[in-house]
């Protein structure tokens, strides 16, 4: 067995079984597991998906939110066993595999249009 294959078969343990199905323009909550000393909990980080990326167990994405009229911005891996779930709110519709522009941006023209089938 080569070193590839060791990898491959080290990543293939640490992903989860069922990951999230959600694009990039997506509005999500984000489920995050918070530890403070012994106790654990909860909490909820909603948000538009700026940007997916990386691949196999590495695969990150950005959540972006306005908080008391501050941009909040947290990447989190996607296959970290600290992301208790992630749940699809709305559909974005955009046209960008990377949502950078959204920063610059602050009322009605940071919004996503929302994705109607």
């Amino acid at each position: 067995m080569n070193a590839t294959e060791i990898m491959k078969s080290i990543e293939s343990a640490q992903m989860k079984e069922a990951a999230p199905q959600f694009r990039v323009g997506d509005t999500v909550k984000v489920f995050g597991k918070i530890v403070e000393g012994t106790r654990e909990r909860i909490q909820v980080f909603e948000g538009v998906v700026l940007k997916k990326q990386g691949y196999s167990n590495r695969e990150t994405f950005t959540v972006r939110k306005i908080s008391n009229g501050v941009g909040v911005e947290k990447t989190w891996p996607l296959h970290s066993p600290n992301v208790e779930k992630v749940e699809v709110v709305r559909r974005g519709k955009v046209r960008r595999a990377k949502l950078n522009y959204l920063r610059g941006r602050v009322g009605k023209k940071a919004k996503v249009k929302e994705l109607v089938k």
